[in-house]
């Protein structure tokens, strides 16, 4: 996977040390993710459907046991990407096909600048004052490279705008 500019090894050491802050309450701190999230876009919210049951509110959305899992599965994600670091091409293929998938789902490439916002407000809510501008950078390098493979599974990119 390209990556557009490579993370140096002290990029690589700043987002391990503070992934390892994090990952140990994976559902707590994605709920802070997907909160805000939602604070950014409500119009995101119907895309979380499960038994065809639209929620009311992302209160709603935020408590259901459906999306709970769905918040685990994107804190894995993140996980595999901090695990890989070194070696971010070994996750291409799987991240082309999770790209597949959130646009089968209805996902716009473009909510996922908002969902980068809400990564970092995450760790920056987590981590309080270790969340560095290097921290910052790193983890905006390493979350756009993932991104760059997820938009390679979208069967037809948008031309220039």
């Amino acid at each position: 996977m390209e990556s557009g500019m490579p993370l140096s090894g002290g990029q690589r050491a700043l987002i391990r040390e503070s992934w390892q802050r994090v990952s140990g309450s994976p559902v707590q701190h994605g709920l802070v993710l997907f909160t805000r999230l939602f604070d950014l876009d409500p119009d995101l919210l119907p895309l979380f459907q499960y038994n065809c049951k639209q929620f009311a509110s992302p209160q709603e959305c935020l408590s259901a046991p459906e999306f709970l899992d769905h918040i685990r599965k994107v804190m894995l994600v993140i996980d595999a990407a901090v695990s890989h670091l070194e070696n971010l091409s070994c996750l291409e293929e799987y991240l082309c096909n999770l790209g597949k998938k959130h646009q089968a789902a209805g996902v716009k490439v473009e909510s996922f600048s908002t969902v980068g916002e809400s990564l970092l407000y995450m760790l920056e809510k987590c981590l309080g004052a270790a969340f560095s501008p290097e921290v910052q950078e790193a983890w905006s390098k390493l979350y756009n490279a993932v991104v760059r493979a997820m938009q390679r599974g979208w069967e037809t990119l948008p031309e220039g705008d």
